[in-house]
């Protein structure tokens, strides 16, 4: 009874066995099964067929895919830092270079703080005075005498840098340029005038007047270029003509007057 128990239970287990074969050879980790070729079975320790199907079919016998395991893949790495030696000293200093273009100007900085206040420098030289002018008068007759009489005045209407000297009667030119002068005198009656407007010692032009009955205001006016230094001043003919000027106490007959044109350097 319990040989019938058992038949069933055998007939479930050899029926895969009988449907899909028995196995001839347990594979391998790393190898792909095959069906045995006609004519036996083969290991995969027996030589090397050269008519085998994976040489039929172009792949080699050690192919990766034929060996029990995968190579691993060599990589060669250099280490740089041992084929470097130590930094050697710093060379000479070469030829500089040629100066290459100059770039664009670049635009404006800021505006900086502002600097301190500098030290005062040195006194300049004077300023050179670039005007002279007089004018005087004279209140008392002069007559002739034995010889030249410079004529003098004692009174000032105009002598703001005092280039007229009144003590000796004579202007001093302060420039060298261009002055203008003028003479004003009243003649005495029946005597003549004969009067001088001298430049340094020379007479430069002569004032005149013929006697008559009657006096009669004469003048004169020259212009002259002078040097700084150079004089110019009036003087009364000698005795040998009666001659003489006229004036009072109470008016100014006689006038002498001067002042600068045009200094040469302008």
């Amino acid at each position: 009874m319990g040989t019938v128990a058992l038949g069933p239970c055998w007939a479930v287990l050899l029926l895969p066995l009988l449907v899909l074969g028995v196995p001839t050879e347990e594979s391998t980790f790393g190898e792909s099964v095959t069906s045995n070729p006609p004519g036996g079975c083969r290991r995969c320790c027996d030589s090397t067929d050269p008519l085998a199907p994976a040489d039929a079919a172009g792949v080699p016998a050690a192919s990766p895919s034929a060996l029990p395991y995968v190579l691993p893949e060599v990589r060669p790495y250099i280490n740089i830092t041992i084929l470097k030696g130590d930094k050697g000293d710093r060379g000479l200093l070469g030829m500089p270079g040629k100066l290459g273009k100059e770039g664009p100007r670049g635009d404006r900085g800021p505006q900086g703080a502002k600097g301190t206040k500098g030290q005062a420098g040195s006194p300049g030289s004077p300023c050179q005075t670039r005007f002279s002018a007089f004018s005087v008068g004279r209140k008392t007759a002069l007559h002739s005498s034995e010889g030249f009489q410079p004529l003098l005045f004692d009174t000032v209407f105009v002598n703001p840098d005092g280039h007229f000297d009144l003590a000796a009667g004579h202007f001093a030119a302060p420039l060298r340029g261009l002055y203008f002068f003028s003479l004003n005198v009243h003649s005495w009656n029946f005597k003549e005038t004969y009067v001088h407007v001298v430049h340094n010692e020379e007479a430069a032009v002569i004032l005149y007047a013929q006697p008559s009955d009657r006096s009669i205001m004469q003048s004169q006016s020259v212009m002259l270029a002078l040097l700084p230094g150079d004089r110019v001043w009036v003087r009364l003919f000698k005795r040998e003509r009666e001659n003489a000027v006229y004036s009072d106490d109470v008016d100014t007959y006689i006038t002498f007057s001067g002042h600068l044109i045009k200094p040469e350097d302008d």
